[in-house]
This record gives structure tokens, sequence and C-alpha cells, in this order.
């Protein structure tokens, strides 16, 4: 059987599979179907230094192919994320590997909640989210401008000495890669791709947008493609670890992101279809490793012909 071990950087994970933060709450809902510590790691839905009620309803939606979510980050601080059992407290009972997702609305809020994340046990690395398109301040300005980007980094980098810093990057850019370089020569220690793209949805009859926020965030199998190429493009550009996703439905999807560069995945959307989803495109991964003669995944990174 093929070697799943994972090195991203300083960290190891068991296997290449985690959930994109925002599809998978804090783990309590899936818990029942497999043991969470069976996935490389459970990457937790955005997490800010105050409580944070989210968009107004409606805020989510199907389109063609995919969703669209204006979700608007909610959750529930900081402090209660560390405190209170159903969070951080009962992942730390499951032996997950927890990443958190962190965000803010402006360079002190990202500062606050990595730093005060930096001293808690039980967590392994942060995911800076530089690209949701869902909330008005913080998010994606800072991850469509460049000279903002790599401020944010930086800062964050200054405040956190313990835990590794992974960037969540905009795919709502010209250039990715100009991206991927940024936030790495600020500090970043890997970076993972894409975020939804900024889109929209309009009912006919009533005339009315179908999401309150107006603008979402598209996600599912459509924009595959889209970001297979971005991690193609960013995993040559930079000499950092690179997390893949964006559409990723089966061991196929992940197997292109791992042939485009990538050297860990997050299944995001199809967990809300398939509560299975991560579990089943793990078990898929290593059975293709082993029908194709790997002896690790390390040698599927990056092995595309041209």
């Amino acid at each position: 059987m093929a070697d799943l071990t994972t090195k991203l950087g300083s960290l190891t994970l068991k296997n290449p599979v985690m959930t994109a933060s925002g599809t998978f709450g804090y783990g309590r809902e899936y818990a029942s179907f497999y043991p969470l510590n069976s996935l490389g790691a459970i990457v937790v839905k955005g997490i800010s230094p105050f409580p944070h009620h989210g968009n107004p309803v409606p805020r989510i939606c199907e389109t063609a192919s995919g969703m669209m979510n204006a979700i608007g980050l909610q959750n529930p601080g900081v402090e209660d994320f560390i405190r209170k059992d159903e969070y951080l407290p009962f992942l730390i009972r499951e032996k997950a590997t927890v990443i958190v997702n962190i965000w803010g609305k402006s360079i002190s809020d990202y500062c606050k909640v990595a730093e005060r994340l930096d001293c808690v046990e039980g967590i392994a690395a942060l995911e800076i989210n530089i690209s949701c398109p869902n909330i008005k301040e913080g998010g994606i300005a800072f991850g469509t401008d460049l000279g903002q980007a790599a401020k944010v980094v930086s800062q964050i980098r200054k405040v956190t000495r313990r835990l590794p810093l992974i960037t969540k990057l905009s795919p709502n850019v010209t250039r990715i890669s100009d991206f991927a370089k940024c936030v790495v020569d600020a500090g970043s220690d890997m970076v993972s791709l894409i975020n939804t793209f900024t889109a929209m949805a309009i009912d006919i009859e009533t005339r009315k947008p179908k999401i309150a926020n107006v603008y979402a965030g598209l996600s599912g199998a459509c924009i595959k493609p889209i970001a297979v190429r971005m991690v193609y493009e960013v995993a040559k550009a930079v000499n950092v670890p690179v997390i893949g996703m964006g559409g990723i439905f089966s061991a196929a999807d992940a197997i292109e992101f791992f042939l485009a560069g990538a050297d860990a995945v997050a299944v995001g959307t199809a967990n809300f279809i398939d509560p299975m989803a991560s579990m089943n495109i793990l078990n898929g991964i290593s059975e293709y490793l082993d029908a194709h003669g790997y002896n690790s995944i390390s040698e599927l990174i990056g092995n595309l012909n041209l």
C-alpha cells in the first residue's frame, strides 16, 4: 500500500486530504460518519476575534454545476472557539489535526486572533483568509491588493511564532501567481487556493437577487478546471507547499490537482452533497496509487506529462 504521509513544510499529515474551511463546520456534524482523525486535517470555519452573525438570509442558492453562498463568515469568536465544548475541545478529543482559518475586518483583527491562537495547544496551523468575497470589510479587500496582502501576512508573521501560516488566495485576480509570491515573500509558509469566485444570481419572477447580500461566492464542480489551472501556475511560481481546492468531488478530481503540483487537497462543496465525500476521495486516492504502482503520494506531485 502506498504511503500517504504528506509533508507540508514543518507540518506532517497522515494523508493529503483535508476539509475546506466553511464546508465542514467545526467537525461535529460529520463525526458520526467516520473518525475525524482519519483525514489529514480538519480546516474549521473562519474564526475572528469577535463573534459574528454573518449575512442576512437568503444566503445560499444552487446554480448549474455548483452553489453560491454568502454566509459571511459566521462564527462564535476566538474565545468561545477555544473554550466551548462543541468547538476546539471537541476536535481535540477526536484527535483531529486542526487547522484554523482566521479573518478580520482590519489587520489588527487578524493579528489579534493569530496571536491568541498561537499559544493554544491542539492547533496545527493557521490559514489566513484574505479571499472571502462575502464580507464588506476585510477578506477579499486584502486578497486582491498586493500591498495589502503583503502587509497583513507580514504583520501576522510578527505575532505568530509557533504555528505555520497558510495564506488562502483569491481567484478574483488577474495573476494569482503574483499574489502567491507576494505572500510567501511576506512570511507565509505555504498557500492554499482557490477560494470562491465572486458571482450573482437573479430571480426573474421577483426581479431580486437570489442572495440578500447581492454578491456571493461561487463554488462546486463548475470551478474545477480554473482551480486546476491556477494551482498549476502557483506551484511553478513558489517553492512552498501548495494546498489545492475547488470543485473536488472524486479521487480523480483530487489527482488532477496533485499532477498540477498541489501537495495536498481540500474538499469543500462535495461535503454538503455527501457527508462521506472526503473519506471516499481519500480511499480512491489510495486505490489509484496502488493501481499505478506508486510507492508514495509524493511521487505523484507535479508528475504531469507535457
